[in-house]
């Protein structure tokens, strides 16, 4: 039997906690991969897994075996990588987690260039807004944007981006313009539930550091639908300048309060915490730090 294919396999289930699933990944059937596992066990002379119709558990054995498994994995790609047919070359699949708006503005227009320079290398971009287990989904890499909580995560920061605040001027009309950031307790604000507390809004300005709790009856886990409720006049908020800059052009939104700076967030590449890190994935990174070098709107070269 092909023990690497099968300890691949079986640690993938392990992380996944279903045969479906990384069937699905490797698009084999559900049956085939039972009998790898199977195949693995008679080989082994253990079961590693305990099965039943509702649920999928490690044995005792089982879980050695993933200690093991995992080690082995990690060797062989080590190996590969230094001495192998892969030294110095960015060349498999590398699966990459981007939240949705980020990755449609700034990560899929800009994967043809990444793909165009190294021919063997293949690129899956995952979106979703969620936080997910890079682990558990099988995610290779992920941007994500704000402070991070996981300590158990390796990250590199490759850019930052600033907000602006906006409001319609039809509802400027309607409500006045604020001059100073306490007036927003007196106006109808739009928040962003991810990241942070979006109850609570912190400005750079004039007179140093300002912290406002506002109030607003919509709020939303999606930056465009926020955009789209400051447009309708529904209130103020604050928006990432590289998708706000085209509304305020065009006059749909006007930016507020110029002289007050909501904090930069950082934007992060991150991965699971391992001492061996793919050429291919290294290189996606590399890439990206480059590419954002040159765009003012996300490069941290130019934070103030």
């Amino acid at each position: 039997m092909d023990l690497l294919a099968a300890f691949k396999t079986f640690v993938r289930i392990s992380e996944t906690g279903s045969f479906s699933a990384v069937a699905r990944e490797v698009g084999a059937t559900q049956p085939a991969i039972s009998r790898q596992v199977a195949q693995l066990e008679e080989h082994l002379g253990v079961r590693v897994f305990q099965r039943s119709t509702r649920s999928l558990a490690l044995t005792e054995d089982g879980r050695d075996l993933l200690a093991h498994a995992q080690v082995v994995l990690d060797s062989v790609a080590e190996a590969e990588a230094a001495i192998g047919r892969r030294r110095g070359t960015a060349s498999g699949l590398v699966r990459l987690g981007c939240p949705t708006v980020f990755g449609r503005v700034y990560i899929a227009p800009r994967i043809g260039v990444l793909l165009d320079r190294h021919p063997e290398l293949a690129v899956e971009l995952c979106i979703a807004d969620d936080i997910v287990d890079l682990v558990q989904h099988g995610i290779d890499l992920a941007i994500r944007v704000g402070e991070l909580a996981d300590p158990n995560l390796v990250v590199r920061k490759i850019g930052s981006t600033i907000s602006h605040t906006v409001a319609s001027v039809e509802y400027l009309q309607r409500h006045g313009e604020p001059t100073h950031p306490r007036e927003l307790v007196d106006h109808e604000c739009v928040l962003f539930t991810r990241g942070g507390n979006p109850d609570e809004w912190v400005f750079n300005g004039p007179d140093g550091t300002v912290s406002v709790t506002v109030r607003g009856r919509f709020r939303s886990n999606g930056i465009e639908a926020v955009l789209a409720a400051v447009q309708s006049g529904l209130g103020v908020s604050r928006v990432p300048i590289w998708m706000v800059r085209d509304a305020i052009q065009s006059g749909d939104v006007k930016r507020i309060l110029s002289d007050w700076r909501p904090k930069s967030r950082p934007i992060y590449a991150v991965y699971p915490s391992r001492k061996f890190l793919a050429p291919r994935i290294r290189t996606v990174i590399d890439f990206l730090v480059d590419e954002f070098r040159l765009d003012p709107l996300i490069s941290f070269y130019g934070e103030e």
